[in-house]
């Protein structure tokens, strides 16, 4: 099970949106990136290993890095002017648009097929999806794992009206799941990775064959129009982190579980999931986009969202500044 002091490792800097210097604007920061990041994935080996620092260095840029521990506290501060650049799954940047944030798409990368996992204890009486019916069922709302509750529970005839929501962050969501609050949980790596190592953890399913694993990369609209360079040379130094990376497994292994503070047997497990690449990063591709707008369409149609969404609204052309 997630012990405390590897939940905090992951998510103790949740706060961190709170303290960032709301009053300085994206443009007058161009020789400065305040990143956004998580404690997994590429971005945060490029951050242990100082990758964008030195490839950003002949350009006079610096990095500022500030930690959050989902999705929807970054793109408020990517939306908001007080970041420049963050990473998220797929569904916070539908409410961020929702919302008006000041945001683009700026890259996408591809995750692994079972990058979610739906958790039971062991002696629960949930063997199936269908068991879930009338059952509390945790995950935080507005997060990728929103998706794949609301996937999982289609697949199997249900809807998010059969199961009783639970909104919780992760931290919560693993005390209320080890405490027996909840009957089951249905979140992302690494904390799938790390709760399905626990002997007495079941896992009723996985994202796999259900939804395709989307994640992006946003920009704040001012700061990408006026650092395009800024923003290509970025995206293209990641995807080289993360081919460097995928070509060694174990050295990943060993750097990631010293960034996470959880035990390389579970972030191994993560980085060898079917279909798992780290060097998978690029500029926004088409079919992320076909994939982001039937999202969006799939919630607004079920009330989730409160307007219809247009994608492309709010993707970054590079070439169009």
């Amino acid at each position: 099970m997630i012990t405390r002091r590897q939940t905090l490792a992951l998510l103790g800097a949740s706060a961190g949106a709170l303290v960032l210097p709301q009053t300085r604007s994206a443009r007058a920061a161009s020789s400065t990136l305040r990143v956004g990041w998580q404690k997994f994935g590429v971005l945060a080996l490029a951050k242990s290993s100082g990758a964008l620092e030195k490839r950003l260095a002949d350009q006079g840029v610096t990095i500022e890095w500030h930690e959050f521990t989902s999705g929807p506290p970054t793109l408020e501060a990517v939306g908001s002017g007080a970041l420049d650049f963050g990473v998220t799954g797929d569904v916070p940047p539908l409410f961020a648009q929702a919302a008006g944030g000041d945001i683009l798409y700026v890259g996408a990368y591809r995750g692994a097929a079972a990058f979610h996992g739906l958790l039971v204890q062991r002696d629960s009486p949930i063997q199936k999806v269908e068991d879930l019916k009338g059952k509390k069922l945790a995950y935080k709302r507005g997060t990728s794992a929103h998706n794949f509750a609301l996937k999982t529970l289609r697949k199997y005839g249900l809807s998010l009206s059969d199961i009783v929501e639970v909104d919780l962050a992760p931290p919560d969501a693993a005390a209320a799941f080890k405490n027996g609050g909840i009957d089951a949980w249905a979140i992302w790596d690494p904390f799938f990775a790390v709760a399905e190592q626990d002997p007495q953890t079941r896992v009723v399913t996985t994202s796999e064959g259900i939804l395709d694993n989307w994640g992006y990369f946003l920009g704040n609209t001012s700061y990408a129009k006026a650092n395009s360079e800024i923003i290509v040379t970025v995206i293209d130094e990641l995807a080289k982190v993360g081919a460097a990376a995928q070509a060694n497994i174990d050295s990943t292994a060993s750097a990631l579980s010293a960034i996470t503070g959880i035990p390389e047997a579970a972030t191994r497990v993560m980085l060898t999931r079917s279909q798992a690449d780290l060097g998978k990063v690029s500029l926004v591709p088409d079919e992320a986009l076909v994939y982001q707008q039937a999202l969006a369409d799939d919630f607004y149609a079920i009330g989730v969202l409160p307007k219809q969404l247009t994608i492309s609204d709010i993707v970054w052309h590079p070439n169009a500044g």
